[in-house]
């Protein structure tokens, strides 16, 4: 009878790998606890060390950038609501007339 392959998440390699790099515990005894096979956690480990730089090489989101861009959405917000205060106004006073046919 084949079993099928177990699929472990990113987050789950993760943290083997992590526990591997602390070397805290033998890669038999991580083994046994996370119920995996030990090249498995070697080569997690060494994939994880390998990839670790690309984390710091994307740039996190800029807080500030984040901050002007939602003050620029609320400004634009309440330019639209006041032009169409202006729009009705202008209308009732038969300053302009309606576009809505």
């Amino acid at each position: 009878m084949k079993t099928s392959r177990k699929k472990h998440t990113a987050a789950f390699k993760a943290k083997v790998a992590i526990e591997a790099i602390k070397e805290q515990e033998t890669l038999s005894d991580l083994a046994k606890r996370f119920e995996v096979h030990p090249q498995m956690i070697s080569n997690w480990k060494r994939e994880f060390l390998a990839r670790s730089s690309e984390i710091f090489e994307s740039k996190a989101p800029d807080e500030e950038a984040e901050k002007r861009e939602k003050a620029l959405y609320e400004k634009i917000g309440r330019l639209e609501v006041e032009v169409d205060f202006c729009k009705r106004a202008s209308e009732q006073l038969g300053i302009m007339r309606s576009s809505k046919k």
